[in-house]
């Protein structure tokens, strides 16, 4: 039989792994998304001796130890009889047992390593030559009652924890006690595996609560009892941080088991080397497991069948675990939760603080409002997330009026507002690298940080692509003319792409052009990918997912595709916190899946842009999409069928088409007008437009009498989420918070993805399912 025993902390050093990491490059690049640097780095080039830090140790064992054991089964397709890790290893074990997969156990190792590198004042010590009843007479006749034992090693190698003091007592006795070979002080800052970690143990056991773990493939020997795991893994972890390492006894027992070939699986030979010690100086260890004796004592033989050995590690999902760690650092999330700035203002201010309160990011709906109205909201959000918590604010492309993208971007400068949501815009305009452009600075990397960060919505390809380059140049040049960026800025602009990252917009409420995810989403991660390697950026675009998501498929289809994030929208049009009226969630509530349909978008009406709206119950959609049907075949209001003319006056306008012109003339400049008035089909343009935002207006005022003529932008999302929360108490809207929404969602959809991959293994392991009697 074969054991695979991993190594803990006194077994790393520099340039461990060094083959590794090229062929485990996938892997190597999800542990330096987790730990926010560079994994290859600390382990080959030991940069201010990191390495011997415990924070950085742990991670770094934990990773060059799993891919050992990648390699190895890769190489052989082999997986052992039973594995076993000294203390940090022991996490490897769990690991190659499928407990959980490499990125939970990463960071599971993480957190671990954090909480003990804050412990200070302890210390530990190996004493060698003597034997567990030799030093506990030593402690007790000497007074050094502050000590533990920390790691029983081999039967004449064991450490000590305690006091630093302590620590440099007890040497000066051990160096004078006969048969004592070494007393050995350790470099470590704490007194691990001892009483001393009181307070690291109960932090960590409230961070072993937010995951879930899978029964062992393999037996894995525990540190804390000698024996096999049972069923409660998070009790052996958490008991493992102020208990004894009975490293002696575990190999005994597996001893006793039969003729055992162990192999080392990490940097190093230290286990190897107490292994044969251990079998040296003592004898296996024959015990009745417990499993075993409860079964005899049934009186009866049970077939079970088992995954095969070479079962590929399960995962164990958590809400907080999904998406992309970089994405979530860089924006201080908890989730990878965003929800999108509904326009004039849906999306409130009350939304958004309570998205980012839950740690999400939420952005303001600034579109259709005036500065004056934008400057509030930016105010009070800021009063309302004053903790650091993450929030931005949605732009609107102004395709006719890019003067007021520049008031808006000066306002977000003004009360420094580090993250926009650019929405609908057809390519890079002039405001977007203004923004862009101010509190650029270099880093000792040589790359260009960015203090104000960009999220883009996207739908098509060439609009990803703007994007994801440079600003173009010819605006550069421009920009720099009328001193509105400097030629500093201007340099610096051409080394970084024009987003942060992408949200890909499809089948949503917004501008999506109808766009399909399962198409559009690999579409735009294979640009990003080629247009990353063209420029050579630092840091990573990350690309998300909207539209369509309001349900736990949903989501799981679109981290399955790759998103690092998701973005959502109607579903949280019908909340409390959305600044809309009661008449609107009402009918929202009310709708399903085909309960949409698309129609022209107000703002980019000359162009035939379309929007998805709600159609149930409402006339809108069949008289916007009028409107454009008569504007795209006639050149003036005038060469219109008189009766269609009285009808959409009367049904549409109520009132007359010139009284109209007079309600927008205040709203355009004269040279606006002057264009009206020489063109015909623009003037037709501009009061068909006026329609749009009065039936906006009319839902928002929630005017009952013209309920027909509401214009509710929304996706099938909505739909499908109605459906999903039918019967309970998210059923009716008043019940429906943003920020529970959205731990809801999060939550059922780790739950779903981890079922679905445990369903997947169960098909592929159905062909070769082995029958053991036990």
């Amino acid at each position: 039989m074969t054991v695979y025993v991993f190594p803990g902390q006194g077994s790393q050093q520099k340039g461990m792994g060094k083959e590794l990491f090229a062929e485990f490059s996938r892997l190597t690049k999800l542990a330096d998304d987790i730990l926010g640097y560079s994994i290859r780095t600390v382990c080959l080039e030991n940069p201010d001796e990191i390495l011997g830090q415990t924070q950085y140790t742990q991670p770094a064992l934990y990773t060059v130890n799993a891919f050992h054991y990648l390699k190895k089964t890769r190489e052989t397709d082999e997986k052992p009889n039973y594995v076993a890790g000294h203390s940090l290893g022991e996490y490897n074990a769990l690991f190659a047992a499928g407990v959980f997969d490499f990125e939970t156990g990463l960071k599971l190792v993480k957190k671990r390593g954090e909480l003990m590198s804050q412990c200070y004042g302890g210390g530990m010590a190996a004493v060698l030559g003597l034997n567990e009843q030799q030093i506990a007479e030593v402690l007790a006749l000497n007074g050094l009652d502050q000590l533990d034992i920390a790691n029983f090693n081999s039967p004449t190698q064991i450490v000590l924890s305690g006091p630093k003091e302590e620590i440099k007592q007890a040497q000066g006795i051990f160096e004078k006690t006969p048969n004592v070979q070494m007393f050995i002080p350790l470099k470590t800052s704490g007194a691990f595996h001892s009483r001393y970690m009181q307070q690291v143990k109960s932090e960590f056991s409230s961070y072993l609560n937010e995951f879930h773990f899978f029964p062992p493939a393999i037996p894995i020997i525990s540190n804390v009892e000698a024996r096999p795991y049972g069923e409660n893994i998070k009790a052996n972890l958490i008991a493992q941080i102020d208990h004894p390492v009975k490293w002696t006894e575990s190999i005994r027992y597996l001893m006793g088991k039969g003729e055992m070939d162990f192999l080392e699986l990490g940097p190093g030979h230290v286990l190897t080397s107490l292994i044969g010690q251990i079998k040296n100086k003592s004898k296996p260890l024959t015990v009745e497991d417990r499993l075993t004796k409860d079964k005899e004592a049934m009186g009866r033989r049970t077939e079970q069948k088992v995954p095969p050995s070479d079962s590929p590690p399960r995962l164990c999902l958590t809400a907080s675990s999904l998406g992309s760690d970089s994405f979530k650092r860089d924006y201080n999330l908890k989730y990878a939760y965003l929800t999108g700035g509904m326009y004039r203002g849906i999306s409130s201010t009350d939304l958004v603080v309570k998205v980012g309160k839950a740690g999400m990011m939420g952005f303001f709906g600034s579109g259709g409002l005036k500065p004056v109205e934008i400057e509030q909201a930016i105010i009070t959000i800021q009063k309302g997330l004053n903790q650091g918590e993450a929030y931005g604010i949605n732009l609107v492309h102004q395709f006719n009026h890019p003067q007021r993208e520049e008031e808006i971007v000066h306002l977000l400068l003004k009360y420094n507002v580090t993250v926009m949501e650019a929405s609908a815009f057809l390519g890079i305009t002039p405001a977007l690298i203004i923004y862009r452009a101010k509190g650029l600075k270099p880093s000792s990397d040589n790359s260009i940080r960015c203090h104000h960060r960009i999220i883009a919505k996207v739908s098509r390809p060439e609009v990803a692509e703007a994007f994801l380059s440079p600003p173009p140049e010819r605006l550069l040049n421009k920009l720099q003319m009328e001193g509105k960026i400097t030629s500093q800025e201007a340099k610096w602009l051409r080394q970084i792409p024009m987003a942060d990252d992408l949200t890909v917009e499809a089948d949503s409420g917004g501008h999506t052009d109808a766009g399909v995810a399962y198409a559009l989403l690999p579409t735009i991660i294979r640009l990003r990918d080629r247009l990353q390697t063209k420029y050579a950026y630092n840091r990573e675009i990350r690309i998300g997912a909207a539209g369509g998501i309001g349900t736990p498929e949903a989501a799981a289809a679109a981290f399955t595709l790759g998103a690092a994030y998701i973005l959502t929208g109607s579903i949280n049009q019908c909340t409390v916190e959305a600044n809309t009226s009661d008449s609107a969630k009402n009918l929202l509530q009310q709708m399903n899946v085909q309960d949409t349909e698309y129609a022209p978008a107000g703002d980019l009406f000359e162009l035939g842009a379309k929007i998805q709206v709600l159609k149930k119950g409402v006339f809108f959609p069949a008289r916007a999409n009028k409107l454009w049907e008569l504007y795209r075949h006639y050149e003036s209001w005038e060469s219109i069928d008189k009766h269609v003319r009285e009808h959409i006056e009367e049904i549409y306008f109520k009132c007359k088409y010139e009284e109209v012109y007079a309600k927008i003339r205040d709203h355009y400049t004269t040279e606006d007008l002057q264009k009206f008035e020489k063109n015909p089909k623009q003037k037709m343009a501009a009061i068909f437009k006026w329609y749009f935002h009065y039936t906006n207006q009319l839902t928002l005022n929630d005017q009952q009498e013209s309920k027909v003529d509401f214009q509710i932008h929304c996706g099938p999302a909505l739909g499908s989420f109605n459906e999903w929360v039918k019967g309970t108490d998210l059923e009716n809207w008043h019940n429906r918070h943003v920020d529970h929404i959205g731990k809801y969602l999060m939550d059922e959809t780790a739950q779903l993805l981890t079922e679905r991959f445990q369903q997947l293994l169960a098909v592929k392991e159905s062909g070769s399912l082995q029958t053991v009697t036990i």
